[in-house]
């Protein structure tokens, strides 16, 4: 008995779903790559979260506050004292600052990248010079570091 390649169980394999799998196979690493491409793109990679942009997925998480988990003591301090900063001065921020670190002695480690932080928002308000005027030794000169940086 003779086996060829044009019995009719072999042409049943290359009918429609052959030709889709096949069209798959190319089609298919072509998308992940472009949507791998573009999912890149839409981070914010300088880390500035002025130039962030909100997905759509994040404003449905932020518009579920139920489902948040809470947010780290420093987190909030940080807030709290750059809302501080515009409001007022960055001199009453980083007094609060100081005082938040001495009343709760965990907040230390945090010390320096938020008083980073202060500085790099008092150029932006204040502008660099005016910034520099309110250092002080909080944190290890880390507000005066921050002011250099956002300046520089």
């Amino acid at each position: 008995m003779k086996h060829s390649s044009s019995s009719p169980s072999t042409r049943r394999g290359q009918g429609p779903a052959r030709h889709i799998g096949r069209t798959l196979a190319l089609v298919l690493p072509v998308v992940l790559v472009l949507s791998g491409t573009l999912a890149v793109t839409r981070v914010n990679w300088s880390g500035d979260p002025a130039d962030s942009v909100l997905a759509a997925s994040d404003v449905a998480a932020a518009g579920d506050a139920k489902h948040t988990a809470p947010r780290a003591p420093q987190d909030v301090l940080r807030d709290r004292l750059l809302t501080e900063l515009q409001e007022k001065d960055p001199g009453t921020a980083l007094t609060h600052l100081q005082e938040a670190v001495n009343g709760r002695p965990s907040l230390a480690r945090h010390c320096s990248s938020i008083a980073r932080a202060l500085g790099r928002a008092a150029v932006r308000v204040y502008g660099p010079t005016r910034a520099q005027s309110y250092a002080r030794p909080v944190c290890d000169t880390s507000f005066a570091s921050g002011v250099l940086a956002a300046h520089s």
